[in-house]
């Protein structure tokens, strides 16, 4: 239990009706949830507007309403409060409730549009190899040492989130590293965070359906860094475009890492292959079980990172040469026949284009890369040619198929992918619309040794249409089909 008055600390009011003096068992932005002595918080989502559902919270027991708009009439016995942001209010109050967790642990947040969830990844698996009890927050996952506990976004809510770091300090996590997403950052779910350091990885088009413009889309990763304190430190990518501008107006401390240009943490490929990276990192030579330039970049975030947090750099290379990456990310199996089948994540162009991109440089002349590729419906629709166009630049062959189609009809998204395609690219895909039977496809059309990538859902469980989640596990799928075609 926690005074309201306490709660409220830091939040933006305007008006306050009722008092303010009262004991307060929990923060619920579902009225469903709502019991007695509880916050109800109404927020303006993008499909339901939780301002509906003040007088069903208020009947379940809600003793408090904080809202941007009030209701005409009030209740007895209830406080009332509004704000000019419910989202930001929210994120306060539970920063609040939840004894300032942020607080009390080593935070470090990992944003940009690709490499997130492989960066906290590794963070999380470099520092619990370093013997400290670490918590990681990310799309795959949500992890307190060795406790799994499913993630249901890439950044939960601010009263989940605030519930999990309290959680995570309970247990005894020292640190704790996190992927912050472009709408978290937006609709405030980091908001009065402590942040210990924060990374930038890159920024390419992406999530265009909710930013509408990329300049608002880079101005949101922009703020995070903005936003910093003076104690904490930054790590942004030096070759990416936007690297720089990123840091231009943080308190922070500046720090950056790069293959190209000169940098704190300067890194170079000696060899990239499908056994591994070799590299020099700040001149020291390391082997890394991960493959690609991508991953090059990731591991140089990684390291620096360390190093910004003291750690020594002849353990941090040590430690981080054994480990592997996130779940769905550049993920392979091969076959009795030895085809390499590989599964990723890779639902942007860019993310797209460094994978195959890496699997062309690694290949053998007489290798083929097939592969299988869907875009997500409900969701950005300028990137769907681009992403087509791309697998069918740098893949032998191309499957189209089904991603996440969501609410959109599967043939109405293949059929944006095939839209403006060269008259090359013509003559080397296929549409299949069902998942399942374009990974068959992809399988019977290879060869031994060649190269199958199943790219866009990495390690989705399901496949979502019309708002119900069909169990499909892409690397389950291609292990199946395998031995499938195998017996």
């Amino acid at each position: 239990m926690k005074l309201l008055q306490n709660i409220l600390y830091k939040v933006r009011l305007q008006e306050v009706y009722g008092n303010t003096d009262m004991a307060i068992s929990g923060l619920h932005i579902d009225s469903r949830k709502v019991t007695s002595n509880t916050v109800f918080i109404a927020i303006k989502g993008e499909q339901v507007d939780g301002h509906l559902f003040i007088d069903a919270a208020i009947a379940n027991g809600a003793t408090v309403i904080v809202a941007e708009i009030l209701p005409l009439q009030f209740e007895k016995n209830v406080t009332y409060i509004k704000v000019n942001s419910s989202h930001e209010a929210i994120a306060y109050m539970a920063h609040n409730f939840y004894d300032c967790p942020s607080e009390k642990i080593t935070l470090v947040g990992v944003t940009g549009t690709n490499g997130k969830t492989t960066v906290a990844t590794l963070l999380f698996k470099l520092f619990s190899g370093l013997g400290y009890t670490c918590g990681l927050i990310s799309t795959v996952q949500n992890q307190i040492n060795q406790t799994i506990i499913p993630a249901t976004h890439t950044t939960p809510d601010a009263i989940s989130l605030n519930a999990l770091l309290h959680q995570m300090v309970t247990e005894n996590c020292s640190h704790v590293f996190m992927e912050c997403s472009s709408h978290a950052i937006q609709q405030h779910r980091i908001t009065g965070l402590q942040f210990t350091g924060a990374i930038f990885t890159n920024i390419t088009l992406d999530h265009l359906d909710y930013h509408k413009t990329f300049e608002e889309y880079t101005r949101v990763k922009k703020s995070f860094f903005d936003n910093l304190p003076e104690t904490a430190f930054t790590l942004s990518n030096k070759d990416d475009k936007r690297g720089e501008v990123m840091l231009q107006n943080t308190k922070a401390a500046r720090y950056y890492y790069s293959l190209k240009a000169s940098s704190d943490f300067k890194g170079k490929i000696l060899d990239n292959a499908l056994t591994g990276l070799q590299m020099l990192i700040n001149k020291k030579e390391v082997h890394f079980r991960l493959i690609g330039e991508f991953n090059a970049y990731n591991l140089l975030a990684v390291y620096g990172t360390a190093i910004c947090l003291k750690e020594d750099a002849e353990k941090i290379l040590t430690a981080l040469s054994g480990v592997t990456g996130a779940e769905g990310r550049f993920d392979y199996i091969i076959s009795k026949k030895e085809v390499i089948g590989i599964v990723d994540y890779a639902h942007t162009p860019d993310a797209l284009e460094n994978v195959l991109t890496t699997l062309k440089k690694l290949k053998k002349d007489y290798q083929q890369i097939i592969t299988v590729v869907g875009c997500g419906g409900d969701r950005d629709k300028t990137k769907r040619p681009i992403m087509a166009q791309a697998a069918c630049d740098l893949s032998s062959k191309a499957i189209f198929t089904s991603d996440n189609p969501r609410t959109e009809n599967p043939l109405d998204i293949l059929a944006d992918m095939e839209k403006g395609l060269s008259a090359s690219a013509k003559k080397k895909y296929v549409t299949i619309a069902n998942r399942k039977q374009a990974i068959e496809q992809a399988v019977k059309m290879a060869n031994p040794a060649d190269i199958i990538l199943v790219a866009g859902k990495g390690h989705e469980k399901y496949q979502e249409i019309n708002g119900i989640k069909y169990p499909f596990d892409d690397k389950q799928v291609l292990q199946e089909v395998f031995s499938k075609f195998e017996k």
